[in-house]
């Protein structure tokens, strides 16, 4: 068992169930696992396995009906909405499959508005914002809008801006799905690279491909966790 301090997410009985007009029906149930600093790890399953649903309650989007999710031994799934909005902002970096950029924004606007919301300074927004687009290879770009930029280079923007208010994790949603092969493995190549400079990363895939490249599989299916594969990576 992990030490206590290297455990970034810890998740216990975690239940999901939505009621929609007159039935119940649950999403996720009692999926328990803990996740620990640095590690690289895939969420796979078919459709309507839960993996959404997870992702939403990994990412405090939304909360549990029934278990306990606690992210760096604080307890957010008894947190109130302001709170899981700092968590949010603070704590986790999404990057999505549709990129979820701001078409109007430069890429350097982009990646600072995260910290907008955190009341960062403009100079340390400035500073946080280059040095994250550098990080990605997206210096260069840096003052052009998602319309001027390739699939690749939009995803690269979008991991910038996860990466901008230093995260304890990122959380990246089919992050290849509108990718073609050699760029969503340019992708998955900067995925690496961060893990190796010591981000905790969760992947949710359908992609065997991609799950592979991690070191750890959790595998759902009808809302539950049916096993966990361990890769081993280095």
């Amino acid at each position: 068992m992990a030490p206590a301090n290297d455990v970034v997410i810890a998740v216990e009985g975690l239940s999901k169930i939505y009621k929609l007009e007159n039935q119940e029906v649950a999403a996720l149930r009692g999926v328990t696992f803990t996740i620990v600093r640095n590690e690289f790890l895939a969420i796979m399953g078919p459709s309507g396995s839960g993996k959404s649903t997870l992702m939403n309650l990994l990412g405090c989007l939304d909360t549990p009906t029934e278990g306990t999710y606690t992210l760096n031994g604080k307890l957010v799934s008894a947190m109130s909405e302001d709170d899981l909005a700092r968590v949010r902002n603070k704590e986790i970096g999404f990057v999505f499959q549709v990129f979820n950029l701001l078409p109007r924004a430069t890429a350097f606007r982009n990646v600072e508005l995260p910290m907008i919301y955190a009341g960062a300074t403009k100079e340390e927004r400035g500073e946080r914002a280059r040095q994250s687009l550098e990080m990605v290879e997206m210096k260069d770009r840096m003052h052009h809008r998602p319309a001027e930029l390739s699939g690749g280079e939009r995803q690269r923007v979008a991991i910038a801006r996860a990466l901008v208010n230093d995260p304890s994790l990122i959380l990246a949603d089919e992050p290849t799905g509108n990718l073609d092969s050699k760029t969503g493995q340019e992708i998955l190549n900067l995925f690496h690279r961060l893990h190796e400079r010591g981000n905790t990363i969760v992947l949710v895939t359908h992609d065997r491909d991609v799950a592979d490249q991690t070191q750890r599989i959790i595998h759902l299916r009808d809302g539950r966790m049916e096993r966990e594969e361990r890769k081993d990576k280095d």
